[in-house]
């Protein structure tokens, strides 16, 4: 009797020779093989000098709860799904961890074949700190949304990884001047792997001027904060937001910023802000 299993296959960024033997192998001998994009897996293999010939299901975001029961049925007959995205691991920013949750809640044997990572390979070349490193996804897209997300940011010490669409670039590296300053340290890697590949480094600052030229696949490398880890005193604070607020911030958004430079709790700074 077949046992069947859910494989995740790590597909290439750009180059074609990046793609694994594991992955080869895993297309071969597939059952079923489900695609964020099945025209995309269609070219990869392609590339690859594989012919598909099992069941090819579409696995993208907004049909990927209703296609769950059907993939794990087809594990229980015995067969063998492997899911691809359109580039990189599955399950990292892309379709995959609800269906790895629930194989894993039935019991279904969940393997991977590891392969590129656009969030791994940014960080390599970012050049900035990656013994301890957190990945934040997409920032959101409403301004507020996105101004407090990145303000509670402010006092993380690990290196972040964000990806980001270029159509929302300027705007996300305006915000993160806003909540970390200038002067953080960054690295905006674009086309990872591919035929454009361009690495940029240095200050915030400095990649907010030249955003609005960047084109293709970004994912955004922010230093995590450093300096003393002490909290300042109640005047320490009230200065800071009081530079901020001469600076055309407002009393709220001065508060929000300074709250996350320090750490601090939101409350603790509004009430500094309102005995001054």
């Amino acid at each position: 009797m077949r046992t069947g299993r859910l494989v995740l296959a790590g597909t290439p960024l750009g180059r074609i020779t990046d793609a694994s033997p594991g992955l080869i192998d895993a297309l071969r001998s597939a059952d079923v093989i489900a695609a964020e994009d099945t025209r995309r897996l269609y070219r990869l293999a392609g590339e690859l000098g594989l012919r598909i010939e099992v069941d090819v299901v579409s696995y993208y975001e907004s049909v990927e709860q209703a296609r769950i029961p059907g993939l794990l049925a087809r594990i229980a007959d015995g067969d063998t799904v492997v899911l691809v995205t359109d580039a990189g691991m599955p399950a990292v920013s892309d379709p995959g961890y609800r269906l790895v949750a629930a194989a894993a809640s039935a019991g279904v044997h969940v393997t991977c074949v590891p392969g590129p990572s656009a969030v791994l390979t940014a960080l390599a070349l970012s050049g900035l700190p990656s013994d301890r490193f957190t990945f934040e996804g997409f920032p959101p897209r409403k301004p507020g949304d996105r101004r407090r997300a990145l303000t509670e940011l402010a006092a993380e010490r690990r290196t972040m990884v964000f990806f980001e669409s270029v159509h929302r670039l300027s705007e996300c590296l305006a915000a993160m001047v806003e909540a970390f300053g200038g002067d953080r340290p960054a690295a905006l890697c674009r086309e990872l792997t591919k035929t454009y590949e361009d690495v940029r480094r240095g200050s915030l600052a400095e990649l907010t001027a030249g955003a609005d030229d960047v084109r293709g696949e970004v994912t955004l490398v922010i230093a995590g904060r450093t300096g003393s880890a002490e909290r300042p005193s109640d005047d320490e604070l009230g200065l800071r937001i009081g530079e901020l607020v001469a600076k055309g911030s407002s009393k709220r958004d001065a508060v929000d910023r300074v709250a996350g430079e320090f750490g601090l709790a939101r409350r603790e700074v509004y009430d500094v802000a309102n005995r001054r």
